[in-house]
C-alpha cells in the first residue's frame, strides 16, 4: 500500500492492521482444521483450496532446489512458473502443482529471505506481469508491505517462523496505471519447506462499495453536504495534537449558523420548498468557503448539522479577522433573494463565531461555545454574526449556576434580610424600613437582589422566596414592636413580584403571615413595580383590592420609569408612590460647579403635588446628600430613603439607629 486513499473509506481500512494467529504448523497423521479454513475473513476462493475438517490429512510439500539441495535427491524439473508438489500422505497421489497453477486465488511461495520462489498465473495477472517474471523478486516490494511499520514487522516475524499468520490490506499500482486494493495473507508452510505461502485477493470492488456506502452515510441527502457525523469526525481529527503541532497555525475557527424564520417557510410553502431552500443555501455556503480558501492551504469544511443548522469549519485559522470576513460573506450571500421554482424568497441567518487555539480545546467545548454565541446573535436581533466573548460566557455560566441553585439555597437557608430605613423628611425620624433580601452564596459571596431576583421570577422560585421574605420581615417588625412598646411601631415594606400574585394566593399568604406573627396589617407595606401595577386587571387587581381592604398598604416602586399611566392611579388601591432614583439623582449638584436644572425640580414637584391631591404619600429613593434632602423637603416630599440616612443593615443595627436617632444626625 502506498499510504494514500483513492476515496472515502473507513479509517480502519486505510491501513489494515496486522492480524496474527498461532497454530501448529507441523504435519501429523490425524485430521486437523486448516488455519486458513478457520479464518472467517477469507473469501470463497480461499476456502476452495482448504480441505474439509474431516478430509484425510495431506501435506503440501514445496521442493525448492535453491533452498534445500540434497545430494541423494534426483534432479527436479519444475514446470514453468511453478514448483513441483508431491503428496506426503494420502491414499493416492494428487497433482497439487496443477491446482496451484490453475487456482483463481493469486498465490506465491516466498522463501525465508523474502524472495518469490514460484507464483501462479493468477498472481502474475493481478500484478500485470507473467508468473515467470515474479520469480526472484522481493515479495514485500511487489505488495508494498514495507510502507507500514506494523505490518512490515509482522511480515518479518512470519518469515522467521516466529509468528503464525499475517493479514493486511494494501493498495498496489497496476502497470496500466490504475490502483488495486488487495488483501494479503501470509501463512507459513511446514517447517521443512523453509518458506511461506503468500495469497492475494482483489478487494477493489468491495472497497468501492464501502466507499459509496460511507459517502451515503456521511453526507446529507438534501444538500449533499457532509453531515453531523462526518463533521465531528473531521473536527475531532483537527483537534488531535498531531494535526496542529507539526505544521499550520495551531488555531481553529468555526462559524455556526441557522436560518432566521426557516420554520415559517416550511409551514407556509411546504417541506419541498424548505428542502429546495436548504439546497440553495448549501450552494452559497460552499461558494463562500471556496472563495475563503482561495490562496490558503485549506478550504473551510461546510456541513449541515441538521434542520436549518450549518457549520463552516476553518482549520489552521489565522485569527478572528479571518472568521469575521467569512461570517460577513456568508451573511451577504444568504441575504440575497432566492428564486425557487418561480418563488422569490428572502431569508437571513444568525451566526455564532468562535476562534481559538486548538491546544486544550475539545470538540464538545468548541460546539458549546459556538452554540452559546449563536444564541447571543439571535438574542441581539438576528441577521448578524456575534463573536464568542469569554467574559460574557462567564456571566452566562454564573447566571446558569445561580438559576440552578436558587431552590436548594432557599431550603438550605442561604438567604437573609437586611433593612434600610425610611425616614421622615421633616423630622428625620425612622418611620419604617424596607426589607432587602441577600443571598450568601458559598461560591460567589453575598449577592444583592439584582443578581438573582430576575432568575427567580423566570423559574418560579420567586414564590417560595417571596413567601419566606414576607414571613421573616413581618416577624422582625413584630419583634421590634415588642422591644419598644412605648414608641411608635415601625412599618416594614416588602417587595412583591407580579408572579407571586399569579402563581400563588398572595392574599391568603399575607393573612396567614399576619395572624402567625401578630403584626397589625397597617404595619405591612407591599411594594410592586409600576409596570406590574399599572397593567393590573383581573386577578392581580382583585388581590390588590383585597389586601387594601385588609388594611395593608400598597406602594408603587420605581414610579416615573414605566407606563406612568395616571388614569390607573385613581382606580388602584395605592397608598404610596416611590419616586425612582433617577429623578432624585438630578438634584445631586452639591459641591460641584454644576447649576441646578429647574426642570428636575418642576417634574418632581408636579408628581408630588399630584400624589398628594390623590391622597398618596411620596417616598424619594437614592437620597445621598443633604442638598438633595433639603430640596426634596422644600417641595413637599414625605419620606426619604438612601445612603444619606443609612445603607441596608442587619436588624440589630436598625434598633441602634432608632434608639440613637442616628438617621437625623
Amino acid at each position: 500500500m502506498s499510504g494514500t486513499s483513492d476515496g472515502p473509506a473507513p479509517a480502519a481500512d486505510l491501513v489494515g492492521p496486522a492480524i496474527t494467529e498461532s497454530y501448529d504448523t507441523t504435519s501429523s497423521g490425524t485430521s486437523q482444521p486448516s488455519p486458513l479454513s478457520d479464518d472467517p475473513s477469507l473469501t470463497s476462493e480461499d476456502r476452495l483450496l482448504t480441505p474439509p475438517v474431516d478430509a484425510p490429512a495431506l501435506t503440501m510439500s514445496v521442493d525448492v532446489p535453491s533452498l534445500t539441495p540434497s545430494v541423494d535427491a534426483p534432479p527436479l524439473t519444475p514446470a514453468v512458473g511453478t514448483a513441483p508438489f508431491t503428496p506426503s500422505a494420502g491414499p493416492q497421489p494428487v497433482s497439487f502443482g496443477a491446482a496451484f497453477t490453475a487456482a483463481p486465488l493469486a498465490m506465491a511461495v516466498v522463501d525465508r529471505e523474502g524472495l518469490v520462489v514460484t507464483a501462479n498465473e493468477t498472481m502474475g495477472s493481478l500484478l500485470g506481469t507473467g508468473a515467470e517474471a515474479l520469480v526472484g523478486k522481493v515479495a514485500a516490494d511487489l505488495l508494498d508491505l514495507s510502507s507500514d511499520a506494523r505490518s512490515w514487522h509482522a511480515y518479518r516475524e512470519v518469515l522467521g517462523g516466529r509468528q503464525a499468520k499475517l493479514r493486511c490490506t494494501r493498495r498496489v499500482k497496476h502497470p496500466d496505471g490504475h490502483s488495486l486494493w488487495v488483501q494479503v495473507t501470509v501463512t507459513p508452510l511446514p517447517e521443512a519447506e523453509k518458506a511461506v505461502l503468500l495469497s492475494v485477493s482483489d478487494i477493489s470492488a468491495r472497497r468501492e462499495l464501502q466507499a459509496r456506502l460511507r459517502h451515503l452515510q456521511m453526507h446529507d441527502p438534501v444538500t449533499r453536504l457532509p453531515n453531523r457525523t462526518l463533521f465531528f469526525e473531521r473536527l475531532s481529527a483537527a483537534l488531535e495534537a498531531d494535526a496542529y503541532e507539526e505544521s499550520g497555525t495551531g488555531r481553529i475557527g468555526l462559524c455556526y449558523l441557522d436560518l432566521d424564520g426557516f420554520k415559517a417557510v416550511n409551514d407556509t410553502l411546504g417541506h419541498r420548498a424548505g428542502d429546495r431552500l436548504l439546497a440553495a443555501v448549501a450552494e452559497r455556503l460552499t461558494r463562500c468557503a471556496d472563495e475563503a480558501g482561495h490562496g490558503r492551504p485549506t478550504t473551510p469544511l461546510v456541513a449541515r448539522l441538521g434542520g436549518d443548522e450549518f457549520a463552516l469549519l476553518v482549520e489552521d485559522s489565522t485569527g478572528t479577522e479571518q472568521l469575521a470576513e467569512l461570517a460577513e460573506s456568508v451573511l451577504e450571500a444568504i441575504q440575497e433573494p432566492f428564486d425557487l421554482s418561480g418563488q422569490r424568497l428572502s431569508v437571513s441567518a444568525s451566526i455564532g463565531v468562535v476562534e481559538r487555539h486548538a491546544a486544550g480545546t475539545s470538540a464538545t467545548g468548541l460546539m458549546q461555545a459556538a452554540d452559546t454565541t449563536l444564541y447571543w446573535a439571535k438574542a441581539d436581533g438576528k441577521a448578524r454574526w456575534t463573536l464568542f466573548d469569554p467574559e460574557r460566557n462567564a456571566h452566562r455560566m454564573t447566571r446558569q449556576a445561580l438559576s440552578s441553585g436558587l431552590r436548594p439555597a432557599i431550603e438550605r437557608g442561604e438567604f437573609t434580610l437586611e433593612y434600610q430605613p425610611l425616614v421622615g423628611m421633616e423630622d428625620g425620624r425612622v418611620r419604617g424600613v424596607e426589607a432587602l433580601v441577600r443571598w450568601h452564596h458559598p461560591q460567589f459571596g453575598t449577592l444583592t437582589p439584582n443578581r438573582f431576583i430576575g432568575l427567580a421570577e423566570e423559574d418560579g422560585s420567586i414564590v417560595q422566596l417571596g413567601r419566606w421574605a414576607l414571613k421573616t420581615a413581618c416577624r422582625q417588625a413584630r419583634r421590634w414592636q415588642l422591644e419598644r412598646p412605648d414608641e411608635p411601631p415601625l412599618f416594614v415594606s416588602v417587595n412583591v413580584a407580579v408572579r407571586q400574585v399569579w402563581d400563588s394566593d398572595l392574599v391568603a399568604d399575607v393573612a396567614e403571615t399576619l395572624t402567625e406573627t401578630g403584626l397589625a396589617p397597617h404595619l405591612l407595606q407591599l411594594e410592586l413595580t409600576e409596570s406590574a401595577v399599572m397593567g393590573s386587571a383581573g386577578r392581580p387587581l382583585q388581590a390588590l383590592q383585597a389586601l387594601s381592604e385588609m388594611g395593608v398598604r400598597i406602594a408603587i416602586d420605581d414610579f416615573g420609569t414605566g407606563y406612568s399611566n395616571l388614569a390607573y392611579l385613581s382606580r388602584l388601591p395605592v397608598s404610596v408612590l416611590k419616586l425612582d432614583g433617577s429623578f432624585v439623582r438630578g438634584f445631586q449638584y452639591e459641591g460641584t460647579d454644576a447649576h441646578p436644572n429647574p426642570a428636575d425640580e418642576v417634574i418632581v414637584e408636579a408628581m408630588i403635588q399630584l400624589a398628594h391631591r390623590l391622597g398618596l404619600t411620596v417616598t424619594a429613593e437614592c437620597v445621598e446628600t443633604s442638598a438633595q434632602a433639603t430640596r426634596l423637603r422644600r417641595i413637599g416630599c414625605d419620606t426619604g430613603q438612601g445612603w444619606l440616612y443609612s445603607r441596608p443593615v442587619p436588624p440589630d443595627r436598625i434598633s441602634e439607629l432608632v434608639e440613637g436617632d442616628g438617621c437625623r444626625k
